[in-house]
């Protein structure tokens, strides 16, 4: 008997337990990054047009904000220098074309769409990077460059590959000028991050040739390959910027969305168990490199693969990066604009609705992977609306934080002071007082607001528990989506700069009217 009952007690435990992980495994984590490319390039994303107004190209950008914050997302990648141009007021390159439709042309008088994207992303609890292409200089032989255009003024800094303008990585000045573009941002704007795409040395096209050979043999230095010297010129950059950055702004992040393949195991033993194209050997991009040296805060590939890819299988490509993260983060890059409903003659495992869906249940599983980026906006509202259901109604039901980078930072703020919940005809009022200075001289940022019904546990590490993230320094609060003749509890965290979390505040309980 004693047997028995030991028996069906150790089976009772184990099934609790089971329902119990299961359960875990339905909450959406707290901490994940949660991105999508906002690209100003040829108006993909925003505007939708060149030459709207002030107002209008505002309209536009909080209604992208506010579909994607419904979905869950929590940072933008948004481009502001697609092609050494500009989308802010304070830089040292021309307006951008895409922007007013004349390059050099410049908004509405005070108007900054960076620091207006800034604020109203901040405002929605998502991070904004700046996304920059470093050596794109023109995107069609026919564009009309003003006479104050980077190519006009230094046409020696360049070589034209497929009708295009292209910095050359490997003459020392370009590095510098292109630094000095990017921390003009850094030092001018409260960006969350600095982010590369994948374009370093071009595409491949055939029939092409880069020019330069020329100054290959000025600054190769010790190098006989031409191939490694110019990875090592791409590696300069990477490794000088992220120092710059960290220099004058600790907290500001910097990634890099690299092509999905670093190298095929065919070339490296050390290299994925595929046959694309290698970043390594074809963009000269030795991507692992840059974070296996931690020179870079997150790594982004772009896995635009599907499961059954025979050269490039999904999982493949993101078991691969897992086992090469060295400490750093690694978000997934999913390429959601493949999607398609069967019509067409694309790859036909594009059209299954689990695509993307299967693939952030896939990286879940991992620990090594911290989240996800889309490329790119407009697709969810396009080829991309059932996954943004999905986002919305399962994965990111409820908010989440982005994820800590303790070699950047690892001290909490304090928590807010004198913190207060008080009903009134209208919602409850909630107020506080910004925490004393942490030992690293930080108070806070931002704040999360929790709120809880009555019976439930006070427990900050369910995200369902989350009222309202906001990144900026806001002090008051009002909660009107509540219940008549309810009880609520409510707590309150700080944040830093780089999301570290406070212990919560005084509890405040309220019974609602």
């Amino acid at each position: 008997m004693i047997r028995s009952a030991i028996f069906l007690f150790f089976i009772l435990s184990f099934n609790l337990n089971l329902i119990y992980a299961q359960d875990k495994a339905k909450i959406e984590p707290k901490r994940e990054f949660r991105g999508v490319w906002v690209a100003t390039v040829e108006n993909i994303d925003w505007p939708s047009k060149a030459g709207l107004t002030m107002d209008q190209q505002k309209q536009e950008f909080i209604g992208i904000l506010e579909r994607h914050k419904a979905n869950g997302i929590n940072a933008i990648m948004f481009q502001v220098r697609p092609a050494a141009d500009a989308f802010y007021a304070k830089s040292r390159e021309p307006w951008s074309r895409w922007l007013m439709g004349k390059q050099g042309l410049p908004p509405a008088p005070g108007y900054d769409p960076l620091e207006f994207a800034i604020d109203e992303a901040h405002s929605r609890g998502m991070e904004l990077h700046a996304w920059f292409n470093p050596y794109r200089a023109s995107t069609h032989v026919n564009h009309v460059l003003v006479e104050d255009h980077i190519t006009k003024q230094k046409p020696e800094w360049f070589f034209s590959y497929g009708g295009k303008k292209q910095f050359n990585p490997g003459i020392p000045e370009v590095r510098e000028y292109i630094i000095q573009v990017i921390l003009d941002v850094v030092k001018g704007y409260n960006v969350d991050g600095i982010h590369f795409d994948d374009y370093f040395y071009p595409y491949p096209i055939a029939g092409q040739k880069i020019n330069d050979e020329g100054t290959y043999v000025k600054y190769k230095g010790n190098f006989t390959n031409i191939g490694d010297w110019r990875r090592n010129n791409v590696n300069l950059l990477v490794k000088e910027l992220g120092d710059s950055i960290h220099y004058y702004k600790k907290h500001v992040k910097f990634g890099l969305s690299p092509s999905a393949i670093w190298r095929n195991i065919g070339e490296d033993k050390e290299g994925a168990k595929t046959a694309g194209l290698s970043t390594y050997s074809t963009l000269y991009a030795d991507s692992r490199k840059w974070i296996k040296e931690g020179w870079v805060d997150y790594i982004n590939p772009q896995i635009y693969f599907s499961f059954t890819r025979k050269v490039a299988p999904f999982p493949v490509l993101a078991d691969w990066w897992s086992d090469n993260t060295y400490g750093r983060h690694l978000y997934i890059g999913h390429g959601l604009y493949l999607v398609h409903n069967g019509t067409t003659k694309a790859e036909a495992a594009w059209a299954l609705p689990s695509q993307i869906p299967d693939q952030i249940r896939y990286i879940r599983k991992n620990e090594n992977i911290h989240g996800s980026i889309y490329f790119s906006s407009k697709s969810f509202t396009t080829v991309g609306r059932k996954v943004a259901d999905s986002l919305k109604n399962d994965f990111y039901k409820y908010p989440s934080l982005p994820p800590q980078m303790p070699w950047l930072d690892d001290i909490k703020p304090n928590s807010p002071k004198n913190f207060n919940a008080e009903v009134k005809s209208d919602g409850v009022h909630l107020k506080w007082e910004k925490p004393d200075k942490a030992t690293d001289g930080e108070t806070a940022s931002g704040y999360v607001i929790y709120r809880f019904e009555e019976g439930e546990q006070i427990d900050i590490s369910n995200a369902r528990n989350i009222l309202k993230i906001r990144f900026q320094e806001f002090t008051t609060f009002l909660d009107t989506e509540i219940e008549k003749n309810k009880r609520y509890s409510y707590v309150i965290t700080a944040l830093d700069r780089l999301k570290n979390e406070s212990i919560p505040s005084n509890i405040e309980g309220i019974l609602t009217k």
